[in-house]
Protein backbone atom coordinates (compact mmCIF):
# COMPACT_ATOMS: atom_id res chain seq x y z
CA UNK A 1 0.00 0.00 0.00
CA UNK A 2 1.22 3.19 -0.90
CA UNK A 3 2.48 5.81 2.19
CA UNK A 4 3.26 9.33 1.35
CA UNK A 5 6.83 10.34 2.47
CA UNK A 6 5.79 13.89 3.17
CA UNK A 7 2.30 15.74 4.38
CA UNK A 8 0.55 17.69 1.88
CA UNK A 9 0.45 21.27 3.09
CA UNK A 10 -2.60 23.53 2.84
CA UNK A 11 -1.56 25.63 -0.22
CA UNK A 12 -0.79 22.74 -2.42
CA UNK A 13 -4.16 20.80 -0.81
CA UNK A 14 -6.40 23.74 -1.95
CA UNK A 15 -4.50 24.11 -5.08
CA UNK A 16 -5.85 20.66 -5.97
CA UNK A 17 -8.96 20.80 -4.83
CA UNK A 18 -9.56 24.20 -6.39
CA UNK A 19 -11.76 22.71 -9.52
CA UNK A 20 -14.02 19.82 -7.70
CA UNK A 21 -16.85 21.82 -7.49
CA UNK A 22 -20.60 21.85 -7.76
CA UNK A 23 -22.01 23.03 -11.49
CA UNK A 24 -25.31 24.21 -12.06
CA UNK A 25 -27.24 21.50 -14.10
CA UNK A 26 -28.69 22.80 -17.38
CA UNK A 27 -32.13 23.58 -17.32
CA UNK A 28 -34.57 24.60 -20.25
CA UNK A 29 -38.29 26.29 -20.87
CA UNK A 30 -41.23 23.73 -21.33
CA UNK A 31 -42.38 24.19 -24.83
CA UNK A 32 -46.10 23.65 -24.05
CA UNK A 33 -45.77 25.60 -20.47
CA UNK A 34 -42.71 27.64 -20.04
CA UNK A 35 -41.72 26.11 -16.07
CA UNK A 36 -38.08 25.72 -16.28
CA UNK A 37 -36.95 21.61 -16.74
CA UNK A 38 -34.02 19.47 -16.87
CA UNK A 39 -33.13 19.38 -20.37
CA UNK A 40 -34.27 15.56 -21.88
CA UNK A 41 -36.08 15.08 -19.58
CA UNK A 42 -40.53 15.14 -19.38
CA UNK A 43 -41.68 18.58 -17.90
CA UNK A 44 -43.08 17.58 -13.93
CA UNK A 45 -45.84 19.93 -14.43
CA UNK A 46 -47.75 19.41 -17.30
CA UNK A 47 -46.27 16.08 -18.29
CA UNK A 48 -45.08 17.60 -22.38
CA UNK A 49 -41.95 16.21 -23.99
CA UNK A 50 -40.52 17.80 -27.40
CA UNK A 51 -43.93 19.28 -28.13
CA UNK A 52 -45.69 15.44 -27.55
CA UNK A 53 -47.93 14.35 -24.34
CA UNK A 54 -45.83 11.38 -22.85
CA UNK A 55 -46.76 11.60 -19.29
CA UNK A 56 -50.64 11.34 -17.65
CA UNK A 57 -50.04 14.05 -16.40
CA UNK A 58 -51.05 15.88 -19.65
CA UNK A 59 -54.63 16.36 -20.61
CA UNK A 60 -53.99 15.58 -24.10
CA UNK A 61 -52.24 11.98 -23.09
CA UNK A 62 -53.71 8.88 -24.64
CA UNK A 63 -52.89 5.22 -23.78
CA UNK A 64 -52.54 4.21 -27.41
CA UNK A 65 -49.84 6.60 -28.40
CA UNK A 66 -47.92 6.05 -25.05
CA UNK A 67 -47.92 1.64 -25.51
CA UNK A 68 -44.89 -0.03 -27.21
CA UNK A 69 -44.72 -0.42 -30.90
CA UNK A 70 -44.87 -4.63 -31.30
CA UNK A 71 -41.71 -5.75 -32.72
CA UNK A 72 -42.04 -7.94 -35.62
CA UNK A 73 -39.60 -10.58 -35.96
CA UNK A 74 -36.87 -10.34 -38.16
CA UNK A 75 -36.52 -13.32 -40.89
CA UNK A 76 -32.79 -14.02 -41.12
CA UNK A 77 -31.45 -12.08 -44.61
CA UNK A 78 -30.65 -14.94 -47.36
CA UNK A 79 -26.80 -14.49 -48.04
CA UNK A 80 -26.63 -13.37 -51.84
CA UNK A 81 -23.45 -14.59 -53.75
CA UNK A 82 -20.77 -11.90 -54.05
CA UNK A 83 -20.21 -11.19 -57.97
CA UNK A 84 -17.83 -8.80 -58.97
CA UNK A 85 -19.14 -6.76 -61.72
CA UNK A 86 -16.42 -6.65 -65.33
CA UNK A 87 -14.47 -3.58 -65.51
CA UNK A 88 -16.19 -0.30 -67.31
CA UNK A 89 -13.41 1.33 -69.23
CA UNK A 90 -14.54 4.65 -71.02
CA UNK A 91 -12.67 5.10 -74.65
CA UNK A 92 -13.28 8.60 -76.40
CA UNK A 93 -13.96 7.54 -80.22
CA UNK A 94 -12.37 4.41 -80.26
CA UNK A 95 -13.84 0.95 -81.07
CA UNK A 96 -12.82 -1.90 -79.39
CA UNK A 97 -12.96 -5.60 -80.90
CA UNK A 98 -13.23 -8.55 -78.45
CA UNK A 99 -10.52 -11.61 -79.19
CA UNK A 100 -11.70 -14.65 -78.08
CA UNK A 101 -10.60 -16.28 -74.96
CA UNK A 102 -7.51 -18.91 -74.70
CA UNK A 103 -9.30 -22.24 -74.73
CA UNK A 104 -8.36 -23.66 -71.32
CA UNK A 105 -7.15 -27.29 -70.86
CA UNK A 106 -10.06 -29.58 -69.14
CA UNK A 107 -9.17 -31.40 -66.41
CA UNK A 108 -9.42 -35.31 -66.19
CA UNK A 109 -12.26 -36.35 -63.92
CA UNK A 110 -10.00 -38.46 -62.51
CA UNK A 111 -8.36 -35.80 -60.98
CA UNK A 112 -11.13 -33.37 -60.28
CA UNK A 113 -14.60 -35.12 -59.88
CA UNK A 114 -16.38 -32.02 -59.60
CA UNK A 115 -16.10 -28.15 -59.45
CA UNK A 116 -17.43 -26.49 -56.53
CA UNK A 117 -19.11 -23.20 -57.55
CA UNK A 118 -16.92 -21.29 -55.69
CA UNK A 119 -13.94 -22.51 -57.62
CA UNK A 120 -16.10 -21.61 -61.18
CA UNK A 121 -17.01 -18.28 -60.14
CA UNK A 122 -13.39 -17.50 -59.33
CA UNK A 123 -12.51 -18.84 -62.77
CA UNK A 124 -14.96 -16.89 -64.07
CA UNK A 125 -13.71 -13.29 -62.44
CA UNK A 126 -10.60 -14.18 -63.51
CA UNK A 127 -11.59 -14.29 -67.05
CA UNK A 128 -13.39 -11.11 -66.78
CA UNK A 129 -10.39 -9.14 -65.57
CA UNK A 130 -8.19 -10.58 -67.80
CA UNK A 131 -10.70 -9.48 -70.95
CA UNK A 132 -10.54 -6.02 -69.00
CA UNK A 133 -7.08 -5.79 -69.03
CA UNK A 134 -6.24 -6.59 -72.28
CA UNK A 135 -9.31 -3.82 -73.32
CA UNK A 136 -7.60 -0.82 -71.21
CA UNK A 137 -3.90 -2.14 -72.78
CA UNK A 138 -5.41 -1.52 -76.16
CA UNK A 139 -7.00 1.42 -75.58
CA UNK A 140 -3.82 3.04 -73.93
CA UNK A 141 -1.69 1.59 -77.20
CA UNK A 142 -4.35 3.75 -79.19
CA UNK A 143 -3.68 6.64 -77.53
CA UNK A 144 0.02 6.74 -77.34
CA UNK A 145 -0.43 6.05 -81.15
CA UNK A 146 -2.59 9.19 -81.42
Amino acid sequence: MAVPKKRTGKSAQGHRRSNWKATKPETTKCSNCGTLTLTHTVCESCGFYKGKAVSRKSPDFTEAAAAPKAVKAKKPAAKKAKTEAPVETKAEETEVTETPAKPKAKKAKAEAPAETPVEEKVEETTEVEAKAEEVVAEAEEENKAE
